[in-house]
């Protein structure tokens, strides 16, 4: 029987229903305990992932793209905006028509919010949104929550404190609106001018989550399960001073998290610049680099189920 997900684009994390959202994660386990035995599941052969990527990406780009060699797919890349036709002018909507007589899915990244639902509109194949600017990254909140219910061995009754570039981490927007499925406490820590936007906040009240929102990042780590920092987004400022006065208003060390509960998990979408000591590595609950393995899974279930390739 197809999934519900055959055909549909991946652009936010709302819209996702909540056998969709059980359906990604046990795909994603499933995937997994056939990648720890050393099975190679060719369920992709003769597919196409074209991967569109017009801002820095590492993890992203490479998790998807070794999720589609692991199912024995084929990738198609363009890495950089100046080498496609988009210097000539060549508009979007135009560009992945094109490719869609190429590829059965495509992954894209651009800088600017609503480019991905643009895409989608534009093509009837799937659509995976990578990353639109600080709107949305439905495939990092999805890795996001599959590594918490890894590390904490469930989703309900958690607190979950989300710390450092709430206004334009378009990874904190996303996990939110998941985390609001579930029994979970949000705390949301960030200097005024970076808070939360209140459309999400709002929203989040309104579906019944209990929000705190607060600019102190040592409460926070006593009383979470989970914390999760991000880096303050020095792409994302006009004002190079103003993200001068901000880029070290949260640092993670060892000494503040003496204070924790000695089961907390610590995750962070990565890259870091300064806001987790590299002391904190070394820490049981560290699971950055584990959260940024977890891609792999959860992306290559993303693109068997909304290929019908499952």
């Amino acid at each position: 029987m197809a999934s519900t997900l055959h055909g549909k684009d991946i652009l936010r994390t709302d819209p996702l229903t909540d056998a969709e959202l059980d359906l990604i994660l046990s795909t994603a386990a499933h995937f997994e305990r056939e990648l720890d035995s050393g099975q190679h599941a060719n369920r992709m052969a003769g597919q196409v992932m074209a991967a569109m990527f017009f801002e820095p990406s590492t993890r992203t780009r490479l998790s998807f793209e070794a999720a589609m060699h692991r199912l024995g797919g084929d990738v198609i890349t363009i890495a950089d905006p100046k080498t496609s036709s988009a210097v000539k002018g060549e508009s979007m909507g135009d560009a992945v028509r094109v490719i869609e007589g190429y590829a059965d899915v495509i992954v894209m990244r651009r800088p600017r919010k609503g480019s991905a639902q643009e895409a989608a509109d534009a093509v009837s194949i799937p659509v995976i949104n990578g990353g639109d600017g600080a709107g949305q990254h439905p495939t990092q909140a999805l890795l996001d929550t599959y590594t918490i219910q890894k590390e904490q061995g469930a989703l309900d009754g958690l607190t979950v404190a989300l710390a450092g570039d709430l206004k334009n981490g378009r990874t904190v927007h996303s996990l939110a609106y998941v985390l609001a499925r579930f029994d979970t406490e949000l705390i949301f820590v960030s200097p005024p001018q970076l808070r939360m936007p209140a459309r999400i906040t709002d929203g989040l009240r309104e579906m019944g989550v209990t929000v705190i929102e607060t600019e102190g990042l040592a409460d926070a780590v006593q009383e979470s399960d989970v914390l999760y920092m991000t880096r303050i987004q020095k792409e994302r400022f006009e004002d190079p001073e103003e993200y001068e006065r901000l880029k070290g208003a949260y640092v993670l060390d060892s000494a503040m998290l003496e204070l924790a509960r000695p089961t907390i998990t610590i995750m962070h979408p990565l890259p870091r610049v300064n806001e987790i000591k590299p002391e904190v590595d070394a820490h049981p609950g560290a699971a950055y680099f584990r959260q940024a393995h977890n891609g792999v899974p959860i992306r290559m279930a993303l693109l068997a189920l909304v290929t019908g390739r499952n």
